[in-house]
């Protein structure tokens, strides 16, 4: 419910062919692999399964930070789609304080989606996922211990990069 009123729907004949072109236009308009569980579109939550390709986003291992270039997550698109913007869980290993672990429950901050409007397309919530990689915003951060930690990270990386440029290499590297 939006104010009070119902939620605005798509009568569902429009909303399928809509979906079905969307879901091409992410395959050809993105470098992504989009999967559809359920191809058919039978019912709704309809899920797709996306793998982000080439697109830089940090992620922990042994203590360093570095950036992998792969990502997967889960898309669900409900019925009140595109009044409501799908729903994001992500899937693969990630070190960011505004996209919470899977094992913390996947959740991905989609503030950045404020101005989502009704002629918003999967693809541009492709998009807006690559950005929110590149540029985390740790003054935010989920509530979570792995999502506080990242943060503390980014922020000693912005207060240290004056030093970074001049040729001195930051311990912010290890945590």
């Amino acid at each position: 419910m939006i104010g009070g009123s119902p939620t605005p729907s798509l009568p569902k004949p429009i909303l399928l062919a809509r979906l079905r072109n969307e879901i091409e236009a992410a395959r050809s308009k993105t470098r992504h692999v989009v999967i559809v569980e359920d191809p058919d579109l039978q019912s709704f939550p309809v899920t797709l399964t996306v793998t982000l390709r080439k697109t830089p986003g940090p992620v922990r291992k042994e203590g360093k930070v570095e950036m992998a270039l792969t990502h997967r997550l889960k898309l669900q698109i409900t019925r009140d789609y595109p009044y409501q913007k799908p729903i994001v869980q992500w899937m693969s290993e990630i070190f960011h304080p505004n996209i919470m672990t899977y094992a913390e429950g996947g959740f991905v901050c989609t503030r950045f989606l404020d101005e989502w409007r009704i002629d918003s397309t999967v693809a541009d919530f492709l998009k807006g996922l690559e950005m929110l990689l590149s540029n985390p915003n740790p003054r935010n951060p989920y509530a979570t211990c792995i999502c506080n930690e990242a943060a503390l990270y980014f922020l000693a990386r912005e207060s240290s990069a004056p030093t970074a440029q001049k040729g001195g290499k930051a311990d912010a590297d290890r945590l």
